[in-house]
């Protein structure tokens, strides 16, 4: 009798320690969930929100110019940015590289033919005539670049070689000196960044923008 007593005691006890476990898991699994919810809300918003906010903060600070675009205004006009090129349909302006995209910045693209398309090949070589006819020089003296698009498309710079078969012409459309629109083009040629990397280059509209302040 005793000994069955004994076991009934025993069998009650284990099944009141396996009903507070199950009344015990509810917390141990919300005790659990909290470190990696925790986790992922920092991340959230320490790397999607605050990291994202101080490093424009900080590009803001450094670097005013470019985190704002590299805008050009005129006044209270913005005339474009330095960073994307624009076409210039007047005689009296350098003009940039071809655009695949038509010089929109919403399509920046080039035009993903390979050297050995005939399309390409004929379309530079019209263009070749075309820019010898506009600047007064021969097909063997226009500057590559001046019949190529760029990868992006918007390249807003040209080489000096590129401008100083754009001199003649700039300077019989305002009536200037060649000397004088030579030199805006020297001092409009950007050294190559840390005088090592890339080449000479000139961003095409501070220098037409520096055409138009010498007439004004």
């Amino acid at each position: 009798m005793n000994q069955t007593t004994h076991l009934q005691e025993r069998a009650l006890q284990e099944r009141t320690l396996q009903e507070r476990a199950l009344q015990d898991r509810p917390l141990q699994e919300r005790i659990g969930m909290r470190a990696p919810l925790l986790l992922a809300g920092i991340t959230l918003v320490g790397f999607g929100l605050l990291y994202s906010l101080a490093g424009t903060a900080l590009g803001r600070v450094l670097f005013p110019d470019a985190a704002t675009g590299s805008v050009i205004t005129r006044g209270d006009r913005i005339v474009g940015s330095a960073l994307v090129a624009q076409p210039f349909g007047d005689a009296r302006y350098f003009q940039p590289r071809p655009s695949a995209a038509s010089y929109d910045p919403m399509a920046a693209a080039g035009s993903n033919q390979a050297r050995s398309n005939p399309d390409l090949r004929k379309r530079i070589d019209e263009a070749v005539v075309a820019v010898a006819a506009r600047e007064g020089i021969a097909a063997a003296d226009v500057p590559a670049e001046l019949v190529t698009q760029s990868g992006g498309g918007l390249d807003p710079h040209i080489t000096p070689a590129g401008a100083k078969v754009q001199v003649a012409r700039v300077a019989k459309a305002r009536g200037l000196d060649q000397a004088t629109v030579e030199k805006l083009v020297a001092d409009a040629t950007e050294a190559p960044q840390l005088g090592v990397l890339g080449q000479p280059r000139i961003n095409v509209l501070r220098l037409n923008l520096a055409l138009d302040a010498l007439q004004h």
